[in-house]
């Protein structure tokens, strides 16, 4: 049963809230513990849980620096590059909550509230390498310009039966009509009613944690969905992908299911994409800096179609972080394998939607399900920013099946973290120190992988070779 002080109305603080706002907001719902999240560099939340009383008193509470720079497995690398940005005496760092971000855990027994933190160093500094200092390093210097950018994530997520033995291969859940999945059903209503029960609840999480999704379809692979998120400021729509993920993780598991953000969950089924539409808007007029007076599409507008084309083959590793991730991109399988560009054209890597010239802008439909939404959002947003800033002019429009042309992203991690190690330009806008962690994080998690054996070698090596 749930609280009945968790209501739509009180969701969420405005954004100008400061801390004396936040405690007596969360004494007036007589809320009795605060889960204090940061996002760390998979996307999972880290932190403390703290009753009310303590978190009010603490004003910041303090966390080791490696807590959010592990990779997914919890190991964390013993590499000079590493050790010259997280001191391996562990130094602490400081947590600070943004009060815009407190949201009721609709699921918790008791009144329980959730909100995102930021981490500061000894030197009152954001911590360079943290998710959430990197987003707002990008949005800071599109702010100089007199930019704000706006993007609407699309997110797509595969709904499984429960899977306790990883050696087995995943299976679509049974629905409410006792059966599972055995064929693709895109776009089918019927198909999302299998599970209304559970985006009853999704929907009402959403609604009590103040979420703006837009809307749900049924996406081509078997037990594969999507969720829309309505436009609106980066850091915002990073926050609620973020808090999303975790949302329907738990939602799912009370309905004896699994939900994944797994890029590639099931073979012979189309992987999961995280869609991202991207514009900028001018802060002097809201005028949509990728539309000329006239209507027609701006310089602005193919420069940042060039700085895509020209960085993302470099920001592969950050916007397909894990070795699974490149299973997804494969030729004829829903999901782009280069960075072409054109109107209303899905098969390329970079489409321009129709809209109006107010809403002209460009879906980057490279990046996974299984990226940090910090990360992404502030990886494809430097990408087009340089390509305005060296005015880069992109190739010509694609305007035929671009499935049919040659590979032009990455095919495998390994190479992808090459290229981004070697790529300065996007050092100098994510930051050299974040870049470091990052690469040295991911290079372990890919030489973890390289010891597993998997069941294809088994299967074709060992009585054939």
């Amino acid at each position: 049963m749930l609280s009945p002080i968790q209501s739509p109305a009180t969701a969420a603080l405005p954004a100008d809230a400061n801390f004396d706002t936040l405690t007596h907001w969360l004494r007036e719902h007589r809320v009795g513990e605060v889960e204090c999240l940061v996002p760390d560099l998979t996307g999972l939340a880290r932190g403390k849980i703290l009753p009310r009383e303590r978190f009010a008193a603490d004003k910041g509470m303090r966390l080791p620096e490696v807590a959010i720079a592990m990779s997914v497995t919890g190991e964390t690398p013993g590499t000079p590059r590493y050790s010259d940005v997280i001191a391996s005496t562990d130094h602490d760092m400081t947590l600070r909550a943004d009060p815009s971000t407190a949201r009721m855990v609709p699921w918790a027994q008791d009144p329980t509230v959730q909100v995102i933190h930021d981490c500061y160093d000894r030197n009152d500094r954001l911590v360079p390498f943290a998710p959430r200092s990197v987003l707002k390093r990008v949005c800071e210097l599109y702010a100089q310009r007199g930019w704000a950018p706006v993007v609407a994530p699309e997110l797509e997520f595969y709904l499984v039966a429960r899977n306790t033995d990883a050696d087995l291969p995943l299976k679509p859940p049974i629905g409410r009509s006792g059966r599972a999945e055995t064929s693709r059903q895109a776009y089918s209503i019927d198909a999302v009613n299998e599970f209304d029960p559970l985006f009853e609840d999704i929907y009402a999480y959403c609604e009590q944690m103040g979420l703006n999704v837009d809307t749900l379809i049924h996406e081509i692979g078997a037990g594969q969905m999507e969720i829309n998120f309505f436009h609106g400021d980066p850091l915002l729509l990073a926050d609620e992908v973020f808090l999303f993920k975790r949302l329907v993780r738990e939602a799912a598991l009370r309905h004896d299911m699994y939900a994944t953000f797994m890029a590639k969950p099931i073979a012979g089924e189309p992987g999961s994409a995280m869609h991202v539409h991207q514009s900028i808007v001018r802060t002097s007029d809201g005028s949509n800096l990728f539309s000329r007076p006239d209507g027609s599409a701006s310089d602005e507008f193919h420069w940042f179609i060039g700085g895509l084309q020209r960085y993302l083959p470099a920001a592969m590793a950050l916007l397909a972080p894990y070795v699974n991730s490149y299973r997804r991109l494969a030729r004829f399988t829903a999901a782009p394998i280069n960075t072409q560009w054109g109107v209303d054209n899905r098969t390329v890597g970079l489409r321009s939607p129709l809209a109006s010239p107010a809403a002209r802008r460009i879906e980057n439909r490279v990046i996974g399900a299984d990226a940090n939404p910090y990360i992404a959002l502030a990886t494809t947003m430097s990408c087009g920013y340089l390509g305005i800033e060296q005015r880069l002019t992109p190739t010509v429009e694609c305007k035929g099946d671009a499935y049919l042309s040659e590979y032009g992203l990455p095919r495998s991690l390994g190479e992808a973290l090459d290229l981004l190690k070697a790529e300065a330009a996007l050092a100098d806008m994510l930051g050299q120190p974040f870049i470091d962690v990052y690469a040295e994080v991911k290079d372990i998690e890919h030489a973890e992988f390289m010891q597993v054996i998997s069941p294809w070698e088994r299967e074709h090596l060992l009585l054939h070779v």
